[in-house]
């Protein structure tokens, strides 16, 4: 199993150019937080049913889904673990408050679809193809690369 530096390292060899590295500052987060928006808005009789705890930010796909990506994340580093934790509960938050003033769904998508322009866009500049294609486990090591980037101390 590869380490969260050498995740890091082969996911930067695609993302060396200042602009593309600042759209990917914007978007991966963006594209992050509208899938939990996504998720939040699948029904989740099952989950509510069976938790009984009266609390909608975690009685829903969002917040199962998260544990078991959390998972993946403590696996590499408890550090990053719960720097994505706490970023993850943010996204859970915010889109629940959001769901109350739009359609949740509606506005994932849009956040969801505008990101990923951003993201390819991104990727022409560079002129690298996004490190996700050669491997989906990027898809995860993009959030924390983000996170390690914007939020490090080097």
């Amino acid at each position: 199993m590869r380490t969260l530096d050498q995740w890091f390292a082969e996911y930067a060899v695609s993302h060396q150019n200042p602009k593309n590295k600042a759209i990917h500052y914007i978007c991966v987060p963006a594209i992050f937080f509208s899938i939990v928006g996504l998720l939040m808005s699948i029904p989740s009789g099952i989950i509510a049913n069976t938790l009984k705890l009266n609390a909608p930010v975690i009685e829903n796909w969002a917040f199962v889904v998260l544990l078991l990506v959390l998972v993946f994340y403590i696996r590499l580093s408890i550090a990053m673990a719960v720097k994505i934790a706490v970023f993850s509960g943010i996204c859970l938050i915010l889109n629940y408050y959001i769901g109350h003033f739009v359609p949740l769904w509606m506005f994932s998508i849009g956040v969801f679809v505008i990101a990923w322009i951003g993201q390819f866009y991104g990727h022409n500049i560079e002129g690298k193809k996004p490190s996700f294609l050669k491997d989906l486990q990027f898809l995860l090591i993009g959030p924390a690369w983000v996170v390690e980037n914007l939020f490090s101390r080097k």
